[in-house]
């Protein structure tokens, strides 16, 4: 029998999507899959009821309904200063996952180099290897998760073609400063590279940090493809929209990438999404309260477990230091998290480059009481 392809053999299934399979399995509560147990805004429910009795039950413009790009251009400029022209400088796509995979088959040939921040994103190594890119791996550094410049520089000097910047980061919540992200865009300059930004927690910040849009910098916006997603914004993880802006050169071939991958986004709710486009600045300002009080209430009940954890600048995950339980490595510790505590976590060598595996991911994007219960079941940590 004929054998399946060979870049295949370069990546695994999510170890995400797996830990939430087996913390369904053993009833455990999921703070792996990073999505809410909350509901979208009311606005966007009202919204999508409206859009399916309406006329947008078939296609949509393959890079995305008019109506739903000008409301995300406007949107886009509201919070970025950038002047979006929704018909030269967008594509929208089913998910940041998605528009990823667009940028990456925009950008690189196969036998490129991208650099890679390392914890990183599961999907960034599969879709470098799915693309025929090779990575680069350039460390982040705990506590702080800060990158050596110099590092980062010699990784440059093997002329990559992009480098994949996660800002806020997913798993280690690492908010770039202006002045990191100006060394990266003057090494991308010098070395005449795209930068690929993944922001869909730029509204899920604490402070004093700040989201910086990389596309904003001085003189970045032609060599940066921004992919982003409303998922986490608005609590809309299944509703699949995302997209890629870029400039005009860049989004002709992008549109063409998009077409073949998945045709369009769901029409309708396109149609409904541009509700919550359209909400005002408090919005935005409540949804940072929200999780600044998430965060301070799960990192609390991981103070019970007598363990170090990270506390993210930004997104809304934790990592847990394992190291001390006893295990061999962190799959078997989140494993046992699921088998014997009931909380689901996911291991954290799944996000490195690096043989690391103290850690576990959790995320606390969950009602208040879905945490509690988490808290109440972590806490037995503490008594192994």
């Amino acid at each position: 029998m004929p054998s399946t392809a060979r870049r295949l053999a370069g990546f695994t299934e999510s170890v995400i999507r797996g830990m939430t399979r087996l913390a369904n399995q053993h009833g455990a509560i999921n703070l792996s899959q990073g999505f809410p147990d909350f509901s979208p805004p009311e606005e966007l429910l009202a919204a999508l009821e409206r859009a399916t009795r309406g006329p947008h039950h078939q296609y949509a413009v393959t890079w995305g309904a008019p109506r739903f790009r000008q409301a995300l251009a406007k949107k886009i400029q509201r919070f970025s200063g950038l002047a979006i022209d929704p018909d030269q400088h967008l594509v929208v796509t089913c998910g940041s996952t998605e528009a990823m995979m667009v940028a990456m088959m925009t950008a690189c040939n196969p036998g490129d180099k991208v650099i890679v921040f390392s914890p990183f994103y599961e999907n960034y190594a599969a879709d470098a290897i799915l693309s025929g890119a090779e990575p680069i791996f350039v460390p982040l550094r705990a506590p702080d998760f800060a990158f050596d410049p110099d590092e980062l520089a010699k990784a440059f000097a093997q002329q990559p073609k992009a480098i994949i910047v996660c800002n806020p980061s997913n798993p280690c919540g690492k908010v770039f400063t202006r002045d990191e992200l100006m060394t990266i865009l003057r090494l991308a300059e010098q070395h005449d590279a795209f930068v690929i930004t993944d922001e869909p927690y730029e509204h899920i910040v604490y402070a004093p940090h700040e989201h910086v849009y990389f596309a904003a910098l001085p003189g970045a916006f032609e060599r940066t493809i921004t992919c982003n997603s409303l998922s986490k914004t608005y609590s809309i993880t299944g509703w699949r929209l995302g997209y890629v802006q870029a400039a005009p050169h860049v989004i002709a071939q992008a549109r063409k990438v998009h077409d073949f991958l998945t045709v369009g986004a769901a029409a309708p709710l396109q149609e409904a999404a541009v509700a919550g486009l359209e909400l005002p600045d408090s919005y935005y300002a409540g949804l940072g309260e929200l999780y600044a009080a998430k965060r301070t209430l799960f990192t609390s009940i991981l103070a019970t477990t007598g363990l170090k954890f990270t506390e993210p600048q930004g997104a809304y995950y934790s990592l847990l230091d394992v190291s001390p339980l006893g295990f061999k490595t962190d799959t078997e510790a989140a494993e046992w998290l699921i088998k014997e505590i009931g909380v689901a976590g996911v291991p954290g060598s799944s996000f490195f480059r690096e043989p690391e595996h103290r850690y576990v991911r959790f995320h606390f994007a969950k009602k208040e009481e879905t945490l509690r219960a988490a808290g109440e079941k972590l806490g037995r940590i503490a008594k192994r």
